[in-house]
This record gives structure tokens, sequence and C-alpha cells, in this order.
């Protein structure tokens, strides 16, 4: 089974893909892949380290915009990568268990590469409802993560960053979910993942049920 995870960062991909791992799926987790990338610049000027979100930055501050860009160019070409392999496999005509954590931005890492996700991967979608994206926009301000928002973000007469923030998050989401439900084949809803009774048994029989059929794209 091939499996890519797609949805806001905090919507629990990572805690899924490793939950399947820990059942012998082949995990890729973008966001882990892309530290590896940026290793040399996640440091203060004190030489002590800092994470990703901490590195990438919040939207209104100097040179996010380049960091932002930096970040897609690594994600287009580790998406690439990945994909290639698991193209390899297919064509090879060899059986494997794969899970793709992708990043909350894998929707802007073109056509191309969304084409051959949904060719080669169940795409399963979580969304994250309305009542729980203030708690998301809290915990994106207190432990930042690498967030891209590709200019939507923006400051207006009278408001204070924090209100612009959650104002602009709110409409980020709106687009985001959008985008993420045309790449999705299926979606798992907030409240059934985080169920303590969902197990990992429920959530394979869910990913089964558009019964793909992986063939090899390569060219």
């Amino acid at each position: 089974m091939l499996i890519s995870l797609i949805g806001m960062s905090g919507s629990g991909k990572s805690y899924w893909s490793e939950k399947l791992a820990w059942q012998g799926f082949k995990r890729f987790c973008l966001d882990a892949l892309i530290t590896e990338k940026v290793s040399v610049k996640l440091s203060r000027e004190d030489l002590s380290p800092m994470s990703l979100g901490e590195w990438m930055g919040f939207p209104f501050q100097d040179g996010y915009q380049e960091r932002e860009e930096l970040y897609l160019s690594y994600e287009k070409q580790l998406m690439a990568e990945i994909l290639d392999w698991i193209d390899g496999k297919a064509c090879a005509g060899l059986e494997a268990n794969v899970v793709l954590d992708t990043t909350g931005s894998v929707i802007y890492t073109g056509e191309n590469l969304l084409k051959r996700l949904r060719s080669l991967t169940t795409v399963i979608y979580f969304p994250v409802p309305a009542v729980i994206r203030e708690a998301m926009l809290r915990q994106y301000l207190s432990n930042p993560r690498p967030v891209l928002w590709r200019r939507i973000f923006n400051i207006e007469p009278g408001e204070s960053v924090e209100e612009a923030l959650f104002r602009s998050y709110n409409a980020l989401l709106d687009w985001r979910e959008v985008a993420y439900r045309e790449l999705a084949d299926i979606e798992i809803d907030y409240f059934t993942r985080n169920n303590p009774d969902f197990r990992i048994c429920d959530f394979l029989e869910i990913a089964a049920k558009p019964e793909k059929k992986f063939r090899c794209v390569s060219t």
C-alpha cells in the first residue's frame, strides 16, 4: 500500500505516519528531510541549535520570503526523489508499503509533482475543523512550525500583528482546504482520527477503500 498524508502542519500527519512505520511501512517525512538539507543554518548567533520553524520565522520578519523559497525548493527536490524511488519500485514490479508524510505546503510543489503523487499513492487528507483553528494558531505562535504563507499574510490599517496573523491564518486555511480536497482521494475527519477507539487497522481499512491500481509512470 502506498499512502500520502496531506494537511496543515499540526493536523496529525506525523503521528499517523509514525504509527504506520511501526506496522512496517517505509516512512518518508518531508519535514525531517528538509531539516537535514538546511541543518547548517539551524543555529543561533551563540551557536545553540534552533528548530526548523524558528529558522523559517514569521511572515512579517525580515528574510522570511527568501527562507520560504529555499524551503520550497528543497521540498520540490525531495518530493521528486521520493516519487522517483516509489516509481522505480512500481516499474520493477516490487510491492512495498510506503507512507509519505508531506508538509503542509505540498500543494505548492507544482502540477507535475502533484499529478505524480496522486498517480503513485493514495492521498489521504486530514482536515481541521474551524473550532480547532484558534488552538492551532496559538500553538504556532508559541512553538513555530515552518509554514509557507505565500503572501497571504498582510497587516491591515489598525490591526495588531496578532490580529493580522489570526485573520490571515484563517484565510490561508480556507484556501488550502480547497486545494487539499482537490488533491485527496479520501479524507479522515478530525474527530474520527482523534477518537481513542480509532485504531491503525481502522485507518488502513479506510486507506484501502479507493482500490487504486498503482502503475509505473516513468517515461
